[in-house]
């Protein structure tokens, strides 16, 4: 593509948005080169990038385009295709949607969407729950402000394969972004019956669907315990609070300067709730109202960060992992107790998550199934589960990054659902006096300490782009057993699962995992979604100091790849 003459036509073209057609008046010839050297990537996870002009952004005029080409291919695939949308609190997250539904209702394509902004997972239970043919979900989850995206899901109420995606996009690029997306305003598919608002009865229903995932089963505990919950801003605000108080969890702060909508998350730069940032306002809040435990939900509430009081009374944030393990053993162990456990229980959980889940799974008896980074594999593993008639199977699914599933009803990480299982399983252990930290140290006596680490390195632009596939490229040629690198830290590098190749019947994905000797590994892959290198350090040792000693050593050794 030749990027000042594709900018010169959104210059005489793109006149419908005021803010793009602003823009592209102050553009130089680095920020036309930026926005223009490429169109926004589309895949698995739809599409995300910075919103501003341009065909490397997030504007209606990308939107609109991704959305003729999902509308070209449901009407290939269905007789009466229909689509369900959601939007959270980010910037522009509204017009974008109402901009999607203006072009599926122009081509014939049924839209229900939601009125108010919405948590992700309530766009896949809409789908499943309306019967339609896909669903889409605007929002760039928990990255900073200026980014928003477009994520789509199947049927199913999963997201879209691999081979959806490809298919997708093969419709996508056949378009000219101005003259062939057809459009009608959102108030005219209003008044055309061509969109209509999804009903009341499936936010409730959804609610309900999260309230079923107790595993109490009959049990009483104390739910008075005092708990501190913050949205960041986002759209957990009223599901959150909803799902706590009809379950008996009254005794609850909300964080005010992150609790209504706000697209620029002024208290929290960067709102995901895996960074310490995210969380310090919630702890300042913890302190203040001597709290048991904080909760905080990323901007479209499917991932739940958490802290605790320690002995000392200081507020501890537990990792994703961590979380994980805990919510994994107490739905087994109270699953167990009462004889609900179903017949061959599966857990899923990433490859960049730690493998102590395994673990634990094999403890209690339960099948692990390891699939590539992204809650939409785990999504898959339920669906084909459920064409089995082993929907019921299903028992926790959880991922790293702060993502937890209890349920079959969605096919998405689902924030509402971990904020109501962190809280059943706080409540479970305080009333028998035990704090979730022994519980996670009773865990490491069992099955050894183990650190968890994520390195997260940026490279932005064009040049970073083409970096960052050289790194990845000096990783495939140069480090394993028997290569110039053979280990990190001293230990050895027993074995390289290279899922370039597609092992387990996963599909092709860039990304090495590297298992080291005495139980450690390490993980590299460029994300789906940001301009980001990520490394997964997982590290096995007898203490928390040795394991830290450890860890440090490890990334050294990555980072001379990566400079």
């Amino acid at each position: 593509m030749d990027y000042r003459k594709e900018y010169e036509r959104w210059c005489a073209c793109a006149s419908a948005d005021a803010d793009v057609a602003a823009e592209l008046k102050t553009m130089d010839d680095a920020k036309v080169e930026d926005a223009f050297y490429r169109d926004l990537s589309f895949g698995t996870g739809g599409l995300r990038g910075v919103i501003g002009a341009g065909t490397n952004r997030m504007n209606i005029y990308t939107v609109a385009k991704a959305s003729q080409g999902l509308a070209d291919y449901l009407n290939k695939h269905f007789d009466k295709p229909s689509v369900s949308i959601g939007y959270d609190s980010r910037i522009k997250s509204d017009v974008f949607a109402k901009a999607a539904a203006g072009v599926f209702a122009a081509n014939g394509v049924q839209v229900n969407i939601w009125p108010v902004l919405m948590p992700v997972p309530t766009v896949s239970f809409a789908t499943r729950y309306l019967d339609t043919s896909a669903g889409v979900m605007v929002t760039a989850s928990h990255n900073p402000s200026k980014y928003n995206g477009y994520k789509v899901y199947g049927a199913d109420g999963c997201q879209i394969t691999t081979e959806a995606a490809a298919e997708i996009l093969a419709e996508i690029e056949k378009l000219d972004i101005f003259a062939d997306v057809k459009s009608i305003s959102f108030e005219e598919g209003l008044a055309q019956g061509k969109v209509k608002y999804i009903p009341d009865e499936v936010y409730t229903a959804f609610v309900e669907e999260v309230k079923k995932q107790s595993v109490l089963f009959g049990e009483t505990v104390n739910k008075d315990v005092a708990i501190v919950y913050s949205p960041l801003n986002g759209t957990g605000l009223k599901p959150v609070t909803r799902t706590l108080k009809e379950m008996g969890y009254a005794n609850i702060t909300v964080v005010k300067e992150q609790e209504q909508p706000d697209g620029h998350f002024p208290t929290c730069p960067y709102p995901n709730p895996e960074i310490k940032e995210a969380m310090a306002l919630g702890m300042e809040y913890a302190k203040k109202c001597h709290a048991d435990l904080l909760l905080a939900t990323d901007p479209d509430c499917d991932r739940v960060g958490i802290a605790v009081r320690n002995k000392d009374g200081k507020y501890v944030l537990l990792s994703g992992n961590e979380t994980g393990i805990l919510l994994l053993d107490y739905v087994c162990s109270q699953r167990v107790k009462h004889g609900k456990m179903p017949t061959d229980p599966v857990m899923v959980k990433t490859i960049v998550t730690t493998d102590m889940g395994q673990q634990i799974a094999d403890h209690y008896g339960v099948r692990t199934i390891n699939v590539l980074t992204g809650f939409k594999f785990i999504g898959e593993q339920i669906g084909l589960l459920e064409k089995q008639g082993k929907a019921a199977s299903y028992i926790f699914g959880f991922e790293e990054s702060y993502g937890y599933l209890s349920g079959s009803y969605v096919r998405d990480k689902d924030g509402v659902n971990g904020a109501y299982l962190i809280c059943e399983m706080f409540s479970y252990y305080a009333t028998q006096g035990i704090s979730l930290l022994d519980k996670l140290n009773e865990l490491y006596k069992t099955y050894g300490y183990r650190l968890n680490t994520l390195h997260s390195y940026e490279f932005d632009g064009s040049a970073g782009f083409a970096k960052m596939q050289g790194i990845m490229k000096t990783f495939h040629e140069e480090v394993g057993p028997g290569k110039q690198v053979d280990s990190f830290a001293g230990k050895k590098i027993e074995k390289t699962l290279d899922y370039s190749q597609g092992l387990d019947g996963l599909p092709k994905s860039d990304v090495l995992k590297y298992l080291l000797e005495g139980n450690c590994s390490v993980v590299v892959r460029p994300s789906g979604t940001e301009p980001k290198l990520k490394t997964y350090i997982s590290v096995s040792a007898e203490s928390r100091e040795k394991a830290e000693e450890m860890e440090k050593e490890v990334v050294k050794g990555l980072e001379k790849f990566l400079h």
